[in-house]
């Protein structure tokens, strides 16, 4: 059976694209470019006399149209908060598009640059904008948005992984002895943290930079998860370093909300999860061909012989004492 995106030829974008966008009185160039998004399909388009937007067809059935718009409304509550984030366009009052089975969203496209941020005042200044992010959360609702907790992220990744052959027989048994043993770990370490609406998904690469101004994108994972969750992923570096981006990024969060101290010790959990769930998130998708294309050294030995030893090396990272909040 062929894979629902077979069907998004270029001529159907820019057939979608021209059916969102009439009512602008807008009409597409021709000209297309494929970004970077493997989970969605996102395409540049060129707009006659406009500037280029930037449009996402969702990928099927991963999202039900409740749960997108939930997210456009947190992005657009977000801008109207004057927070630097990358909210969908609103056409004649909808933000979300359905075209041939696809839901389309349209955003303006930003110019910029992406990478580490490793500068302390940027920590600090990243820190004033995702507690102000948080603080417009707290006013969008969020019942369609999922809960992260190790049962979905650690449990629920590896059982996926394990039922469905992904793993090589020869090393099956030391990937179920040592997951298990971790998803008991992350279960002690869980202790039911306090959860609200965050990004979920805030690292560099969906940040960009332009005259010093961090833009954020992609808020398609916007979740219910601990606050530190839209900050541990921005630390780099060795621990000394990361422990005074976290000083900094707390300095800036407590100009408006009081920082989340207490969640400190969860940011390997918080790791964990997340090494675990992206190797499930790969399975879960590699009936896609553009998943096979793109990281075709999944679901080989090599590739669970590297993923058992990085497991090894988390295991033993959620034992060590956690990153303390300095100055």
């Amino acid at each position: 059976m062929p894979h629902p995106y077979e069907q998004l030829t270029p001529d159907t974008v820019l057939n979608a694209i021209d059916a969102i966008v009439a009512p602008l009185g807008w009409l597409t160039s021709g000209h297309q470019l494929a970004l970077n998004s493997y989970e969605n399909r996102v395409y540049q388009i060129g707009i006659e006399e406009q500037k280029d937007i930037v449009a996402k067809f969702y990928r099927p059935q991963r999202w039900s149209r409740a749960t997108i718009l939930q997210e456009h409304e947190f992005s657009l509550f977000a801008q109207e908060d004057e927070l630097p984030v990358i909210a969908p366009m609103v056409i004649d009052g909808e933000s979300l598009f359905e075209y041939q089975g696809f839901y389309v969203a349209i955003f303006p496209k930003q110019g910029g640059h992406s990478g580490h941020i490793e500068n302390l005042d940027d920590f600090e200044q990243m820190g004033r904008l995702v507690a102000r992010l948080h603080q417009t959360a707290n006013a969008v609702e969020c019942d369609q948005r999922g809960l992260m907790t190790p049962q979905r992220f650690a449990r629920d990744s590896r059982q996926f992984v394990l039922d469905n052959g992904f793993i090589d027989d020869s090393l099956l048994p030391a990937y179920e002895s040592l997951s298990l043993d971790i998803c008991n770990m992350l279960d002690e370490r869980w202790h039911d943290p306090k959860m609200q609406l965050v990004h979920g998904d805030l690292h560099a690469s969906n940040l960009i930079w332009q005259h010093e101004q961090p833009y954020m994108l992609d808020l398609d994972d916007c979740i219910r998860a601990p606050r530190i969750q839209d900050m541990w992923m921005l630390l780099n570096g060795e621990r000394d370093q990361m422990q005074a981006q976290l000083a900094a990024m707390a300095r800036g969060y407590e100009m408006f909300l009081p920082f989340p101290a207490d969640q400190i010790p969860l940011i390997e959990v918080l790791r964990t999860m997340r090494l675990m769930h992206y190797s499930a998130w790969l399975a879960k998708r590699w009936d896609d061909p553009a998943f096979k294309m793109a990281f075709p050294w999944f679901n080989t030995p090599r590739y669970w012989s590297e993923e058992i030893l990085t497991l090894r090396e988390q295991f033993s990272a959620l034992q060590e004492h956690p990153l303390q909040l300095i100055g």
